[in-house]
């Protein structure tokens, strides 16, 4: 009995600690509030439960807890609709939103983190039942870390090559690299975006990154995310000062523009390096013959 007591407790207690380690607040402000890192502890600590108990009710053995697994993965499926209707709520009060694509991924992490979290735990409880404690939380870190480098996506500085350009008026068309990406015709706003907007051009390495880009979700999650780390002088009903991307269609180079809080281009580089390759916009023609043949 002790044997299985130490076994779930450090199963439990494991877990437990890495949802605490992946709850965290980054740029994209989310869970901010106490209610949301309550809700997220919760879910994380009956994760924990379910991946300790499940090894010693199979060693036991007790066949019929392990039914529990089934019910978790249906009511983890419920943190993705919940956190997917909350951003999709936050999301239009936004005066540059996520996305419905981002705030897709971004609810599928939330989920997966639970998935994690009863490893995790299982993890550790298996090595704890067969050998002792100490090995077994040195076995539930072990498998987080793994846990989380396999997670780990690719971002955009992965897929393209970021470059620093000026925005420049033909007129009253403002281009980027020669990128027409919008009309501003009041005087006094072009100079306004000249002297302080930024602008670069994004480059995609190959023609699977050239695809992934297209998409518009990936586009404007590029956009968010530069907005929510530079910051964004638009106000509503002053469309001259939106961050706005357009794409080369001869060439499908993107550029990007922006009249941030903070006008740092090397921030605004790095921002856009670290925007992540979203799952529904990854696309990969060069991984079919047709594709290929279609490259060269």
């Amino acid at each position: 009995m002790e044997q299985y007591q130490a076994s779930i407790l450090v199963g439990v207690t494991v877990g437990f600690l890495a949802r605490l380690y992946l709850l965290k607040v980054d740029y994209r402000q989310y869970p901010s509030y106490p209610h949301g890192y309550v809700t997220h502890i919760s879910f994380g600590f009956i994760a924990a439960a379910i991946g300790a108990v499940a090894i010693p009710a199979i060693m036991k053995p007790d066949f019929t807890a392990v039914t529990f697994l089934a019910l978790a993965a249906t009511q983890f499926r419920e943190v993705r609709r919940m956190e997917r209707e909350t951003l999709g709520k936050l999301d239009e009060s936004e005066l540059v939103p996520r996305g419905n694509d981002y705030i897709e991924g971004i609810a599928r992490v939330f989920e997966a983190r639970n998935y994690l979290v009863m490893a995790v735990a299982m993890v550790s409880s298996l090595v704890t039942y067969l050998v002792d404690w100490p090995y077994g939380v040195a076995a539930g870190v072990i498998a987080q870390i793994i846990a989380i480098k396999l997670m780990s996506g690719e971002v955009v500085g992965d897929i393209a090559e970021v470059i620093p350009s000026q925005p420049v008026f033909n007129g009253a068309l403002l281009t980027v690299g020669g990128i027409v990406i919008m009309n501003i015709g009041l005087p006094e706003h072009r100079e306004k975006v000249l002297k302080e907007g930024l602008s670069a051009l994004i480059k995609p390495k190959d023609d699977n990154a050239r695809a992934t880009l297209d998409n518009l979700g990936q586009r404007q999650a590029i956009l968010h995310v530069a907005a929510a780390l530079l910051g964004s002088k638009r106000e509503i009903g002053e469309w001259e000062f939106a961050p706005l991307i357009r794409k080369d269609i001869n060439t499908g180079v993107l550029a990007i523009f922006l009249l941030p809080i903070e006008p740092d281009m090397e921030c605004l580089i790095e921002a856009i390096n670290r925007v992540p390759v979203l799952e529904s916009s990854k696309r990969r023609p060069l991984a079919s013959r047709v594709g290929r043949q279609a490259a060269d």
